[in-house]
Order: C-alpha cells, then structure tokens, then sequence
C-alpha cells in the first residue's frame, strides 16, 4: 500500500514538473518573439507573461502574429 502511494506521488510530481516546464519553455519563446518583433519589453509585459495562464500565453502568441504595436498583443 505504502509502495503503491509513494509511486503514484511521483508520477504526479512528474507531471506537476513537466506542466512547469513546458509553460516556462512557452514563457520563453512568447518572450523572444515580441522582443525581436517589438524590441526590449517594458516591465508591464514581463509581469503579465509571467502571471499568465497557458491558454492565455497561447492566445497572445497567435495575435503577435497580426499585431501592429506591442499593446495590441495583449488587448482583450
């Protein structure tokens, strides 16, 4: 019983760690995207990329694709 609990901790672990990673593999990429679009970004950027959902990392990346300024990015 014991040995069966402590390997299903570590597979959520695992998966808790992977999520993690993933969204700060995202983080990254999103960030150098705008950074060579619209150059070093300003501290508002840095703080609602950080703070962001994946879902919402994901939609902004898809609008820097049509966005004409750095704001625009992230308007609703």
């Amino acid at each position: 019983m014991l040995a069966e609990r402590v390997v299903e901790w570590t597979e959520k672990w695992k998966q808790q760690g992977l999520q993690q990673g993933i969204a700060q593999g995202e983080i990254a990429l999103l960030r150098r995207q705008l950074i060579r679009r619209f150059g070093p970004l300003p501290d508002w950027v840095e703080q609602r990329i950080q703070q962001a959902p994946p879902e919402q990392l994901e939609t902004w990346a898809e609008r820097l694709l049509d966005a004409e300024s750095l704001p625009a990015v992230f308007e609703a």
